[in-house]
């Protein structure tokens, strides 16, 4: 077991969390040869999180320590999956490694973002304590543009890591979306995170954050949308559907989650999508319109088209938009203009050395490729950690070299 641990955290540096949030079913479990050929896929998820458990349990998992400690610097900004992973590698390099987040913990999305009963936040606070014991130094509460901008940090670091995620809502536009009953995942996710925590969360206090007693619409058909759906369900609402305006086989969340939540109680709204949200001060339903699927677009899926003379009510007390996330304007928020980014806001890298527009700022995870899994974030980041590494590294040895030669130039010296 002790060795299944170490082959399993080779590649990944969060394996207990992958075991337990990750769309297993059409990613590793998806491609099993075992499945496709009609046995049954090997339990990969269930696998990975049992022998990372054993690990814990057996105090087989250890602070990342490096051989030797470098005098060069790492200033990391995220502290998510993607921000974690660089910092352990970074540090198993020998690097001082700065992380610097916005929120009061450590874990981004992992903490707030994806519920308690999908991925127990203990998990995410164990793998914080052990970076903490190995010297990554977190800088909570910090916001970059406000505490210090990317060029502060830069003069304090000898490389820069931007894993800052993507957090901008995709906004529905419709009329009545301005009320006040209609809220964004995120808000609503962060504030039953929150509350999990017993942190004082005045808007869940308040009922406009919480389901309870209601009729709930969600919109969306993403990972998000499901982890929506089945909080609801626990803070005990009413009736909870989720309007999507696709049908079940081009739903891009996880078919697992769809079925949980379907035995859960939550109703999908297949080919519907919202027209306009009803009621004067306060929210009373959502006009809903009913889809076909058309013509397949450029990126191959086809696309949603209404059905004339569809119009129906759905009667709804709260509305959560899931409809994803874009990145914020970092070059805007971090202060600097130099910061190249994307038509979608994604920052630019040189994809062979993760390195951005700026010397010496590398960036990994989602706001590179966009709202994506954590697994991906996890992977980026430990390219990001490599190429920083060959960056420093060939800064440190010409340094070397120098003062190689001015220490024989002085023996030579000495001789004559």
């Amino acid at each position: 077991m002790e060795e299944a641990y170490e082959l399993s955290s080779r590649t990944n540096n969060l394996p207990e969390v992958c075991g337990r949030i990750c769309p297993q079913d059409r990613l590793c479990e998806g491609n099993c040869v075992i499945e496709q050929a009609g046995h049954g896929t090997v339990t990969i998820g269930s696998v990975e999180t049992y022998i990372t458990e054993t690990a814990f349990a057996n105090g087989w998992v250890k602070p990342p320590t490096p051989n030797q400690d470098l005098a060069q610097s790492v200033g990391v900004i995220g502290a998510g999956p993607a921000g974690m992973a660089a910092a352990e590698q970074l540090r198993k390099a020998g690097y001082q490694v700065d992380v610097y987040d916005r929120h009061d913990r450590v874990g981004g999305l992992m903490v707030y973002g994806i519920p308690g009963f999908k991925l127990e936040k203990h998990i995410v606070g164990r793998r914080a304590r052990l970076l903490h014991d190995g010297g990554v130094r977190f800088h909570l509460r910090f916001e970059v543009g406000r505490d210090a901008t990317l060029e502060n940090l830069r003069s304090r670091h000898d490389a820069i890591l931007i894993c800052a995620g993507v957090y901008r809502s995709r906004e529905i536009t419709a009329p009545g979306v301005g009320l006040p009953e209609i809220k964004q995942a995120l808000d609503y996710l962060t504030a039953s995170n929150r509350k999990g925590f017993g942190d004082p969360v005045p808007e869940f206090d308040s009922g406009l954050l919480n389901a309870n007693g209601k009729r709930v619409v969600v919109i969306g058909g993403g990972d998000t949308a499901m982890d929506c759906v089945r909080t609801a369900v626990r803070q005990g609402a009413q009736s909870v559907k989720c309007l999507y305006r696709r049908d079940r086989g081009n739903m891009p969340g996880s078919m697992r989650e769809v079925t949980h939540a379907e035995e859960e109680g939550v109703d999908f709204v297949w080919l519907t999508a919202p027209e306009a949200f009803l009621g004067d001060d306060r929210l009373e339903g959502v006009r809903a319109i009913r889809m076909r699927l058309g013509s397949p677009d450029s990126s191959g899926r086809q696309t949603p088209r209404p059905v004339l003379d569809s119009n129906h009510v759905i009667k709804a007390d709260l509305v959560i938009n899931a409809l994803g996330f874009d990145p914020e304007d970092i070059p805007g928020m971090f202060g600097t203009s130099d910061l190249e980014v994307g038509q979608w806001g994604t920052i630019q890298i040189d994809s062979r050395t993760m390195m951005t527009s700026m010397d010496g700022v590398f960036a990994a995870g989602d706001i590179v490729r966009g709202a994506s899994l954590v697994v991906w974030a996890i992977r980026d980041a430990r390219d990001a950690a490599a190429g920083i590494d060959r960056y420093l590294r060939a800064k440190r040895e010409p340094a070397a070299i120098e003062m190689a030669l001015a220490s024989q130039a002085r023996r030579r010296s000495g001789y004559e």
